[in-house]
């Protein structure tokens, strides 16, 4: 079962005093690209946060990102008393405007503007905490991984039907192979006689016969179906394998493209055009497939 690069997970988690929220979204790219967006008390667990990750993930340009609400009374900011009455007192001295009344709150608020007027504190990591945010986590990657299979079940859908039409375009290929060898027959056959020159009837047919066998494409026709039906095989599988589903696309284009420059006839150019038009629209959807 093919599976999409394109996808979204969220999960959140509530603790006593903050609220934290994660969120990966994913792109198409040919390795794993990983961005994280993580707050500084959990930095140090970036390296196996993107360890789990990029077991779920194993292709895209991945973006994650780890929001952290405090929704508790706690904060990690204490005012510092002591710098803030020092700074009021130098500001009363330079200015007789702020000494007393109701003066006051305005001091104060220039005070607590002034460098060192707050202390943070570094909250330290609670192993514990991170483990619930690690579970977590693995909830993000399994939703955005079911997204991930969601898009690539239209996919599949989608690449059945195209190969389908390509099989069918290649059916007509071959019911109109037979006029098409007798056209070209007559057409050097016509040929020939209007130059109304004396001609060995056994050398023209020998000619003749090797004329046409470098028209013959009747391996090119073994040969695309025999893809066709590897596509299908592989996209039946049990893994995703867009790099692989690429590499059939190459050789079912090789082998459209050699029967195109082979038919030397109208109608079947016509449908070898219908052909690529179908499998361009299968490469251009392969670039999204994991």
């Amino acid at each position: 079962m093919i599976q999409s690069m394109t996808g979204f997970g969220k999960s959140v988690l509530q603790l006593p005093n903050k609220k934290i929220t994660i969120e990966i979204k994913s792109l198409n790219s040919k390795n794993l690209d990983l961005n994280t967006r993580i707050p500084s008390l959990y930095r140090e667990k970036e390296l196996a946060i993107r360890q789990l990750i990029s077991k779920s993930l194993n292709r895209g340009k991945v973006d994650f990102s780890l929001y952290l609400e405090i929704t508790g009374e706690e904060t990690s900011s204490k005012v510092n008393e002591v710098v803030v009455k020092e700074y009021m007192n130098q500001i009363r001295d330079l200015s007789p405007y702020f000494k007393g009344g109701d003066q006051e709150v305005e001091l104060a608020k220039m005070a607590i503007r002034m460098p060192d007027s707050l202390t943070t504190t570094r909250e330290e990591l609670d192993e514990s905490e991170f483990k619930a945010i690690e579970n977590e986590i693995k909830l993000a990657l399994e939703a955005i991984n079911k997204y991930r299979l969601d898009e690539g079940k239209v996919l599949e859908k989608d690449f059945l039907d195209r190969v389908s039409n390509i099989d069918s375009l290649l059916n007509r290929v071959i019911e109109i192979d037979p006029e098409r060898i007798e056209q070209v027959r007559e057409r050097l056959t016509k040929g020939i006689n209007e130059l109304k020159e004396q001609h060995d009837p056994n050398r023209f047919e020998q000619e003749l016969i090797y004329y046409i066998e470098k028209y013959d494409i009747t391996e090119e026709k073994v040969r695309l179906k025999n893809h066709l039906d590897y596509f299908k095989e592989t996209l039946a599988s049990a893994d995703s394998n867009g790099k692989k589903l690429g590499f059939i696309c190459q050789e079912i284009g090789r082998e459209i493209n050699t029967i195109g420059s082979k038919s030397n006839y109208a109608a079947m150019q016509q449908l070898v055009v219908q052909m690529k038009d179908e499998l361009e629209k299968i490469k251009e959807q392969m670039l999204n497939v994991l």
